[in-house]
């Protein structure tokens, strides 16, 4: 009967030095964002165990670190699906490295996507097409997912509308993502340009574009780009400014 007493009263004290340092670590990670490292089984399913050891271990980078020259050896085999594995690895062990979210999206979206396109074992094209778009669709799950464990990063914002630009030739999603990243007080000037220019491809929309490159035109020389200059025209012959308002020829 004592050692049980004494069994249920250590238990107690454990757990009251366990509430404050539980609620200081939750603060730390609701802080730095660890949305994406929960010690759960879920983990210990996709980290192996000796993965899920180190990452209780406070070993995750370590780990991170090793996965990743993993994943960079399977995509010179072109191994997608291993791929794709340890970068979602790599990424639940480390959510606040950016490079690992790009580097994940990237493989998936353009280097799995165009292998798929041009997979010769496969002789119908539009299995081709649904497995180029299904890495796609890995890849802008990467960046939505970066986003949220980074929301005070700019670059997977950039990331994120280079993708619907380039592979989904979705204009309004892309100028969004570039506004977004461009309200970064370290955003390069480039994103309100790009922004601009994906919107001018809007319909219904140009109006909007054609202000926000005007007064870009505007602010100097610098900003008067081959780019913007085109759009601009072509901006100005489809809304219908006058003449006397338009830019020059030159």
């Amino acid at each position: 009967m004592i050692r049980a007493i004494l069994v249920v009263v250590i238990l107690i004290v454990l757990g009251a030095l366990k509430v404050p340092i539980e609620r200081d670590l939750a603060a730390l990670h609701r802080k730095e964002h660890f949305r994406g490292v929960e010690f759960n089984l879920d983990l210990r399913e996709k980290l192996g165990q000796l993965g899920f050891v180190a990452a209780l271990s406070g070993f995750r980078a370590i780990v991170a670190d090793g996965l990743f020259i993993q994943a960079h050896v399977a995509w010179e085999r072109t191994e997608w699906g291993r791929v794709l594995l340890l970068f979602r690895q790599v990424t639940t062990l480390q959510p606040r490295v950016i490079l690992f979210w790009d580097m994940a999206a990237w493989h998936m979206a353009w280097n799995a996507a165009v292998a798929a396109m041009n997979d010769k074992s496969q002789p119908r094209l539009a299995l081709r097409v649904k497995a180029q778009r299904e890495y796609f669709a890995l890849g802008k799950d990467f960046l939505e997912r970066g986003i949220k464990n980074n929301p005070d990063r700019l670059q997977l914002y950039e990331a994120l509308a280079r993708l619907y630009k380039e592979k989904y030739k979705d204009h309004e999603h892309a100028a969004e993502f570039y506004a977004k990243a461009a309200t970064f007080p370290d955003a390069p000037s480039y994103e309100q340009r790009f922004s601009a220019y994906e919107r001018s491809y809007c319909e219904g929309r140009e109006r909007e574009a054609y202000e926000q490159l005007r007064q870009l035109y505007d602010e100097g020389v610098k900003e008067r780009l081959p780019t913007l200059i085109t759009r601009l025209k072509f901006l100005e012959n489809k809304l219908g400014i006058p003449q006397d308002q338009r830019i020059p020829d030159k």
